[in-house]
């Protein structure tokens, strides 16, 4: 690679680098006069986000040097400060609580019992018992196979993902 070819590459790190350096600019201070002015949640993503960007600069600075960082310490540390993400990102959108159902089939089993003596009722009980029965097969039925489909539109997704790049691997190796 001749040195004219670098220049331009050499100016776009030193933007990028002075990009960093001002987004960075109130983390390099006292991150704790910044911390303590925030709402706990807004503390815990500080705290994580600085732990991140430091975590993602050792990293860069690892594989610029030539080790190999994917079996470095700082890929566990990486993955537990994306763990804590996850769990602010739990914490911030939590799962929609489930509405409160009925068991309609244990209802007509418990009347049905209660009921035995009166052998129409006992009988409209069971054709209803079955009925409900087939209504939660198909049910579930339905959510196996939307299930089952959104798992292969997703493998399909991957298997063009990875044709692409084997596709761009083996124009590579031909230059």
């Amino acid at each position: 690679m001749d040195i004219t070819d670098l220049k331009p590459q050499l100016d776009d790190l030193g933007t990028s680098l002075d990009n960093l350096e001002a987004a960075l600019k109130p983390l390099l201070g006292d991150v704790g006069s910044v911390a303590s002015k925030l709402p706990l949640l807004d503390k815990a993503k500080l705290n994580v986000l600085t732990c991140y960007a430091i975590e993602s600069l050792l990293f860069s600075a690892l594989r610029l040097n030539g080790v190999d960082a994917k079996e470095h310490a700082i890929m566990a540390e990486l993955t537990r400060v994306k763990q804590y993400f996850a769990k602010i990102q739990k914490i911030e959108n939590p799962p929609a609580e489930r509405e409160a159902t009925t068991d309609t089939r244990a209802a007509i089993r418990f009347i049905r019992s209660d009921l035995s003596d009166n052998k129409e009722v006992k009988e409209k009980l069971t054709e209803q018992l079955i009925k409900e029965g087939a209504k939660a097969a198909l049910r579930a039925s339905e959510k196996k196979r939307a299930a089952e489909d959104e798992a292969s539109s997703q493998s399909e997704q991957t298997s063009e993902k990875e044709t692409k790049k084997l596709k761009r691997t083996k124009s590579k190796s031909k230059r």
